[in-house]
């Protein structure tokens, strides 16, 4: 677990967050450390890599693309060389 030691901490944001930590119900420690982890959390995505692909084509007007009538049935890709 990493150690960080903040030096040159003005004494009005000293006051401020230990204000927020009281607030809050925890240590001065454990606020920093929940500000650093909501500030650097990864967002989480709000649509999946298909619904995006979808909306993105369809703003380029991707959705009036006619396709032609399949010849023959899908089948799988062969890798033997």
């Amino acid at each position: 677990m990493a150690v960080l030691t903040i030096r040159g901490l003005d004494e009005q944001t000293h006051a401020r967050l230990r204000v927020e930590a009281a607030r809050h119900g925890r240590s001065m420690e454990a606020e920093v450390r929940a500000i650093l982890q909501d500030r650097f959390a990864t967002p989480a995505a709000k649509y999946g890599l298909g619904t995006r692909i979808h909306e993105r084509f369809t703003a380029l007007g991707g959705m009036d693309i006619e396709l032609p009538a399949r010849s023959e049935q899908p089948r799988p890709a062969e890798f033997d060389s």
